[in-house]
């Protein structure tokens, strides 16, 4: 039997496993891996290789993979609050402009420091270059003055010692002149033609041959042929119809890359690297070809290298190496092609080369650079702690309102956000305030709204409680009656009220006003009217005293008794009921009432009226007749009488009394009316009192349409038989 630690350890392995599709293939994938390198190891030396490129594949998918995961893990856990969000956005917008605009600073001083370093480079070769070229063309000039007054001397040592004087620049130079005597013609010969006369060879050491055929007259220049690297210039003077040829050549070694790089740091010269481009196709291609140990040995030329790098003077003082072209001339063929120059220099040796002119000035533009980069520095941070701290505002009132939604959630409804502030944040917590306020009114509203619902359903139930249920037909009447109300309860009252096998009271009323209080009413007046059924003289008057009036009343104020049985008649219970609701109801309450009793040996209905819509008798023959009688609505003056008739009813005569939520229900064609009524029921009237009932509150619901129901419909039928 497994034990609850280990279904823990279950329930955590299984927390473990990855949640996403795209998670659980990068784990097949991950287990296939390193099956297939488990595999490959077993198998090394047969299959190895096919297995090795099935593990490059896979765990290159792995490292995609892996990257989108660890996104999604960074986008779901680290953005889902909104300071972090604000931080990453003020990253991306502030921080990484920065980073990218130093980066560029950095990578552009760097390209620019390396670019000035191996500029002066070439800048002092070529300075050194023109002095040669300028001394070998006075040269030139000395000796052609020299071979017209005396003629060229044939001893070069002569020459060399009595005549020829190298300035202290080209000790290192070695210098040869060519004589071309006048040809018969006067003209003289062609370049590289003559005879040769070494004039100066420092220590003795001869490196130039013949002129090549590719040269002209004159020629300065960066040469490189098999022995090494040269500065050479060639100055041609016509003497007299001769010619006289003068070549210097300085070799490019480390006594002279030492002097030129004494203010840059150090310089390299790699001959043997050649850059060079050709056509191919369409598109000029450059190719780098670099003399290797395969090329005989006399062949290889070596690095030329001079001058050293200083100590580093402050932190950012760093070694800048930077390669640039350097143009040269092959001297066998006169190809032109650039070498590999290297310069490595410091940005302090550079700045000191830029200002050697105006080293205060150049001082003092450090100095402000330096403190602009200070300044700057300050800004930033600055910048970057009034963007933090709104950082922290803005989600200090988003973390303050998503706890706020929680405790609304839980419904703590009670819960309020402390305003501190004023922006649009504020406001937004002092809405969120209001709507927390509101929706605890509303709440309550709301819990009232229910409790005055169930206390409507109970007086729902209590109110279809009065109205009459069952059958209470005579032999010689059959009646029914209808209400329904707009609202929960009605306002309207109808009642069939038994004084015996022979006998049936009718009552329809109209409460003004609708809901609770008309209901309440309605109920008070059921009950009074139900009381007087068979209520005499004495039980009145106590009745009236219990109500507060006085126990004296006179008899007009009840009007005629029903003939000698001593019951009250309908005008003496209107009589009654107007004051009992006038001393015990506001003045604005009060209702119409229709109060008739049937008597089913005679046929005769003796009714009364109190401001009700008056019934209509519709007979067998088509008359119509109107139950209408003198009389104010009750319980709105005191001392009111009403006067009470009778009607006979005929074997098939009808009886409709209605309230004006039938009649009055209007549309676009006006009123209901009731001459569509009394057209319904007479259309009608061979039907059962039920099914005219329905049909007529069908009509009436039809009329009104799809609108609110505006009054109660209350409607009674009776018909003799």
């Amino acid at each position: 039997m497994q034990g609850p630690s280990h279904n823990s350890f279950l329930r955590k392995l299984a927390r473990l496993a990855p949640a996403s599709g795209l998670g659980r293939f990068t784990l097949y994938l991950l287990l296939l891996d390193l099956f297939v390198y488990g595999l490959g190891r077993l198998s090394a030396g047969r299959n190895g290789g096919a297995l090795s490129v099935w593990v490059v594949l896979l765990t290159t998918a792995l490292i995609v993979l892996g990257l989108i995961l660890g996104m999604r893990w960074f986008r779901r856990r680290f953005m889902w609050r909104l300071r972090n969000r604000l931080i990453v956005t003020y990253t991306f917008i502030g921080v990484i402009p920065l980073v990218l605009v130093l980066m560029m600073a950095v990578i552009a001083g760097y390209l620019f420091s390396g670019q000035f370093a191996t500029f002066l480079a070439s800048s002092d070769l070529n300075s050194e270059l023109q002095t040669l070229e300028a001394a070998n063309s006075a040269m030139a000039t000395e000796l052609a003055t020299v071979a017209r007054v005396r003629g060229m001397p044939t001893s070069k040592d002569l020459l060399a010692s009595q005549e020829f004087r190298p300035d202290e620049h080209m000790q290192t130079a070695e210098v040869v002149a060519w004589y071309r005597p006048p040809t018969k013609t006067g003209v003289a010969g062609e370049p590289g033609r003559g005879q040769q006369i070494e004039l100066y060879a420092p220590g003795g050491q001869r490196r130039v041959g013949p002129l090549p055929p590719w040269l002209g007259a004159n020629f300065e220049g960066i040469v490189r042929d098999e022995t090494g690297l040269y500065l050479r210039a060639v100055s041609t003077v016509a003497t007299g119809g001769a010619s006289l040829t003068v070549l210097s050549s300085m070799p490019v070694d480390g006594a002279l890359l030492e002097r030129i790089a004494s203010d840059i740091g150090e310089v390299a010269i790699y001959p043997g690297s050649l850059i060079h481009s050709r056509a191919l196709g369409d598109r000029p291609t450059t190719e780098i070809s670099i003399d290797t140990d395969d090329k005989p040995k006399e062949a290889r030329l070596p690095r030329i290298s001079g001058g050293s790098l200083p100590p580093q003077s402050r932190r950012l003082d760093r070694k800048v190496t930077f390669f640039a072209p350097l143009p040269v001339v092959d001297w066998d063929t006169g190809e032109h092609a650039r070498i590999a120059l290297r310069a490595t220099t410091r940005p302090s040796l550079l700045y000191s080369r830029l200002f050697q002119t105006m080293v205060e000035f150049g001082t003092a533009i450090w100095t402000l650079l330096i403190a602009l980069a200070i300044v700057f520095a300050i800004i930033e941070l600055v910048a970057l702690a009034v963007g933090v701290g709104l950082t922290r505002t803005m989600t200090r009132s988003v973390a303050e309102l998503y706890e706020a939604t929680q405790h609304i959630n839980r419904g703590d409804l009670k819960h309020r956000i402390e305003v501190t502030s004023q922006d649009q944040l504020a406001a937004l917590e002092g809405s969120f305030n209001s709507m927390s306020e509101s929706l605890e009114m509303l709440m309550a509203e709301q819990r009232e709204k229910h409790r005055l619902e169930n206390e409507l359903a109970i007086a729902q139930e209590v109110q279809a409680q009065l109205f009459p249920k069952g059958t209470s037909d005579l032999e010689s009447l059959e009646v029914h009656g209808v209400c329904r109300p707009a609202r929960t309860v009605s306002g309207d009252y109808y009642d069939f009220l038994p004084y015996g096998p022979n006998r049936l009271g009718i009552s329809v009323g109209d409460i003004s006003g609708k809901g609770i209080s008309a209901a309440l009413l309605m109920a008070t007046i059921h009950s009074a009217v139900r009381a007087y059924e068979f209520g005499r003289v004495p039980a009145m008057s106590a009745h009236l005293v219990v109500a507060g009036g006085s126990s004296r009343t006179p008899d007009h104020a009840f009007g005629p008794r029903a003939a000698g049985n001593g019951e009250f008649s309908p005008a003496q219970v209107l009589t009654l009921l107007n004051r009992q609701l006038y001393r015990s109801t506001p003045a604005e309450k009060y209702a119409t009432l229709f109060l008739g009793v049937y008597d089913g040996r005679s046929g005769t209905l003796t009714y009364s009226n109190a401001g009700h819509l008056p019934p209509v008798v519709l007979g067998h023959d088509g008359s119509l007749r109107r139950l209408d009688t003198p009389g104010l609505v009750i319980g709105l003056f005191d001392d009111q009488g009403y006067e009470e008739r009778p009607i006979d009813l005929r074997p098939g005569d009808i009886f409709l009394a209605f309230s004006d939520g039938v009649t009055e229900p209007e549309n676009e064609f006006g009123e209901f009316g009731e001459e569509r009524l009394i057209e319904i029921v007479l259309g009608h009237r061979h039907l059962p009192l039920a099914r005219i009932s329905e049909l007529v509150t069908s009509a009436v619901s039809e009329w009104i349409g799809p609108g609110e129901q505006p009054d109660d419909i209350t409607l009674v039928l009776a018909r003799a038989r």
